[in-house]
């Protein structure tokens, strides 16, 4: 089964805003691409559409939370991050200001918007704010779990997600959630498979493609980037010796840097990186892209092999 990301996330910020009078959203004339035009018929005194002004949006959001509003960002990834990277720098993080920020289609779930849109460096860039911390959800279950923990979190959050169907991962209310805690989905001796976002789903079909071979592959789902869980990477490695990391990201600067990073001081390893090869998107379909940069079960799969004979 699979749930419309943006669907749900429309349903999610109706809750949280029917139980908290705080919660504004902001959005720059995306609302119907992103599917928060629902958001503002609920609530159209607490719903903003500041027009194609991205900048200033992060900056009235800014204002609004010095004044004790609760405010969600709402746009295209590219315009959620690069475009607005000095405002979040400065006006959300620097000044401490509680803002959430929802950056929709990243990496090349991007598809037909192409290369432009195709965010391949949001994470890496915003990981390296001070005080910024980063969630991509696995599925649809997940996403409407951590609505709520997000905004009962007290500093700047940016959230990247699809805005089309993402695959299931969790059944319905079994998704034991933890803002700040890995999930380990699938035990495993052999490898470790660090994964987050659309690339849950890939990892755990590689775990299927390894177990065929013999090889007990763990996969664990590593939804806040930042801060990471140290302490659940570092115990699923020492326990398989290698790691395989799986971003729809570049592989510089995202969770193949954090956990590499976290490795290298705690508990040296091989990693093998799966992600964008530090190359740009392009037009097309997302079984295309997944396929063309080499992001697919069977490419992670093979870095698994890779991974485990440097051991």
């Amino acid at each position: 089964m699979a749930k419309e990301m943006r669907a749900v996330l429309a349903q999610a910020l109706i809750d949280l805003m029917e139980k908290n009078d705080k919660v504004v959203v902001l959005d720059a004339d995306l609302a119907n691409a992103d599917g928060i035009k629902k958001v503002f018929k609920a609530f159209p005194e607490r719903g903003i559409d500041v027009g194609i002004s991205e900048q200033n949006m992060a900056s009235v959001a800014a204002g609004m939370a010095a004044t004790g509003a609760l405010p969600f960002i709402v746009t295209f990834t590219p315009f959620a991050t690069r475009r607005i990277c000095d405002q979040i720098t400065i006006s959300i993080a620097y000044a401490k200001r509680n803002v959430k920020i929802i950056g929709t289609d990243p990496g090349i779930t991007a598809e037909l918007n192409g290369g432009t849109h195709m965010s391949v460096e949001d994470v890496g860039v915003l990981r390296s704010i001070p005080g910024m911390v980063i969630f991509e959800p696995a599925d649809g279950e997940e996403l409407a779990r951590a609505i709520p923990a997000i905004a009962e979190y007290d500093g700047p959050v940016y959230v990247r997600v699809k805005r089309k169907n993402q695959d299931d991962v969790y059944e319905e209310g079994k998704c034991n959630f933890d803002l700040f805690k890995a999930d380990i989905l699938r035990e495993g001796k052999d490898v470790s498979l660090f994964a987050c976002g659309i690339m849950v789903t890939e990892a755990l079909k590689a775990a299927a493609l390894l177990a065929e071979e013999g090889i007990c592959a763990e996969v664990v789902n590593v939804h806040t980037i930042k801060p990471i869980d140290a302490e659940t990477v570092v115990a699923s490695v020492k326990k398989t010796g290698c790691a395989v990391t799986c971003d729809n990201h570049n592989v510089i600067g995202a969770l193949g840097s954090a956990v590499a990073e976290t490795l290298a001081k705690e508990y040296p390893a091989p990693v093998e990186m799966i992600g964008m090869q530090d190359r740009f998107g392009q037009v097309a379909k997302l079984p295309f892209l997944i396929g063309e940069y080499q992001m697919t079960a069977e490419d992670i799969a093979a870095a698994a092999k890779k991974a485990i004979v440097r051991k």
